[in-house]
């Protein structure tokens, strides 16, 4: 099974380092390749790399065709996520929803077997209403997405579900927490950076920042190898998956992480000015029992496990 992905960073970069290690031969498409940046995580010489635009129907047309491929995961985002589609709501509708109907429309034509698309916890966060309690007589019925972010990846899941029942394109959507892991390239999310700047500043003996939210996290390690279950799962009666650590993480959980990687640092809560839905709080954890069930997806990398990992890449860097 040749499998194309789309977005050849954070996750993207780790999906390939597992695909290398069972001896596939991944095509990584980006339209800002960074290979300096992936070569620290995959072996460049066992991938396909290639510069393409998922905005650029074309050039998907033409990497499914050059490579028969026969399997994609949709991981090109905008590299600021939440925080990013605020700033600027238009371009992040663009791809994240066109970008998607191009890739869907893509595999309907060229017959490619099965397309995981990369959504978000948002969705389970990111919304407010719902007082009709699913009465589809009331405009209120269900819960609506409270940023463009989350209203971008409703979209998606739903376009995905009609390609999916219409016409036949066999789709897994997974719906990652904030991600965090190894990567020194450009890009990887607001939160990924977050996570990386504070422990850069423990390791430099200077004060940590420690995220101000009770979120929920997952680590790109684990979302990759979800990603990679979802890929390869059999038939499924279950399309949305979440994949996440399953449990929250605030600043006290953040510290105790930190100091047990780090012996002796020091960190104080980050206390950003604007009210972005970045910042809220989450209110629950995310129920991972269906990714258990279906996919067998159990995360391996809780928080001090993953700011341990994180730590020990940046040292082996210096």
């Amino acid at each position: 099974m040749a499998v194309l992905i789309i977005g050849a960073g954070l996750v993207g970069s780790q999906i390939a380092r597992i695909l290398v290690q069972d001896g596939e031969t991944p095509v990584l498409l980006d339209r800002a390749p960074q290979p300096a940046a992936l070569g620290e995580i995959v072996d460049l010489s066992k991938v396909k790399l290639i510069e393409g635009d998922v905005l650029q129907p074309f050039s998907l047309a033409q990497a499914i065709r050059d490579h028969d491929i026969s399997a994609i995961v949709h991981m090109a985002a905008n590299p600021m996520l939440t925080i990013g589609a605020q700033k600027d709501p238009y371009a992040s509708i663009q791809l994240n929803i066109m970008g998607t109907a191009n890739v869907l429309e893509a595999a309907r034509v060229l017959g490619v077997k099965r397309v995981v698309v990369a959504s978000s916890n948002v969705l389970n966060h990111h919304i407010e209403g719902g007082e009709g309690k699913g009465d589809p007589s009331r405009e209120e019925a269900y819960a609506r997405p409270i940023s463009i972010y989350s209203a971008c990846k409703q979209a998606v899941e739903n376009i995905v579900l009609n390609y999916a029942r219409w016409f036949g394109v066999d789709f897994v959507a997974v719906r990652y927490g904030a991600v965090a892991g190894p990567w020194s390239g450009a890009g990887g999310g607001g939160p990924s950076n977050v996570f990386r700047s504070m422990l850069q500043a423990a390791l430099r003996g200077e004060e940590a920042l420690l995220p101000p939210s009770r979120m929920e996290w997952v680590y790109s390690k684990d979302a990759a190898m979800g990603t990679v279950l979802a890929l390869r799962a059999g038939a499924l009666s279950q399309r949305v998956f979440n994949m996440t650590m399953g449990q929250l993480n605030g600043p006290q959980e953040m510290l105790a992480a930190l100091q047990a990687a780090v012996p002796g640092a020091k960190a104080r809560v980050n206390k950003p000015a604007d009210g972005s839905p970045a910042m809220q709080d989450n209110r629950y954890a995310s129920d991972l029992s269906a990714a258990k069930t279906h996919l067998g997806f159990v995360p391996q990398f809780q928080m001090p496990a993953a700011v341990a990992d994180m730590a020990q890449w940046l040292r082996s860097r210096d």
